[in-house]
């Protein structure tokens, strides 16, 4: 187990530095990488919970109320902290949008797919280590985009550029996961979360499939993501 984590951890360390080194023109003026300044509580998820054979879920990217603060998945800050147990220090900042500012653990928002995912998760197993001996979930871009009034905007928003050479660099860390978790299946966390495993994955013996996001810009989500998202586990025999 020790030596998976280490080389998740290695992946992820290469991954924040390489989406580091892009650039982002107008209208993005701001990019939060918690894979960097929220390393710390990002390596004790993985040492935590990180199993080999897990079927991974894969989400679009950070939201700013999410891992943006915490480093985690889909990290709603009081379900890291009190479900997942997860905690750790943030490091030296970025620039900040003064609209959304990066409290970590402090932060007063919750951020709603973070509370819906993981309240699935608490709701339909015992614990965290019960869920996470099937399941681990991981984000395709590890970037938060937002614009000049603090806009989040999402990675397939980008100019075709700007996305082709975030994308290449997304594919390989996805892929490089796959390999080292070895999962069976891996499941896209929304329509673009799915298209981006199906286009890492490809030279990978494994199943894709879907799940609706939980996000509450989707009134499909908003009439009851959990028991959308259990008939779909449930249709791929998941759980």
């Amino acid at each position: 187990m020790t030596q998976l984590c280490d080389q998740l951890i290695a992946i992820t360390d290469t991954l924040a530095t390489q989406v580091n080194r892009l650039r982002f023109a107008a209208p993005v003026t701001y990019v939060y990488n918690p894979l960097m300044y929220a390393r710390d509580p990002h390596v004790n998820y993985i040492k935590k919970y990180a199993q080999k054979g897990a079927t991974i879920w894969v989400g679009m990217n950070p939201g700013p109320f999410g891992m943006a603060q915490t480093g985690v998945p889909f990290g709603d800050v009081s379900m890291v902290r009190d479900f997942l147990e997860i905690t750790g220090k943030l490091a030296s900042l970025p620039a900040q949008h003064p609209k959304r500012p990066i409290d970590g653990f402090d932060c007063p928002r919750s951020e709603v797919s973070g509370t819906r995912l993981w309240g699935y998760a608490r709701q339909q197993f015992d614990s965290p280590a019960t869920f996470f001996k099937k399941f681990f979930v991981v984000n395709y871009c590890p970037l938060v985009f937002m614009g000049e009034t603090g806009k989040n905007i999402t990675p397939d928003k980008l100019p075709a550029s700007e996305r082709d050479a975030l994308f290449a660099v997304c594919d390989a860390a996805l892929a490089q996961m796959a390999e080292v978790i070895q999962p069976r299946f891996v499941l896209g966390i929304g329509a673009f979360a799915k298209g981006a495993c199906e286009r890492a994955l490809v030279a990978l013996d494994v199943k894709v499939g879907q799940i609706l996001h939980p996000s509450p810009a989707s009134p499909a989500a908003n009439r009851g993501w959990a028991e959308a998202a259990h008939k779909q586990l449930t249709a791929l025999k998941l759980i």
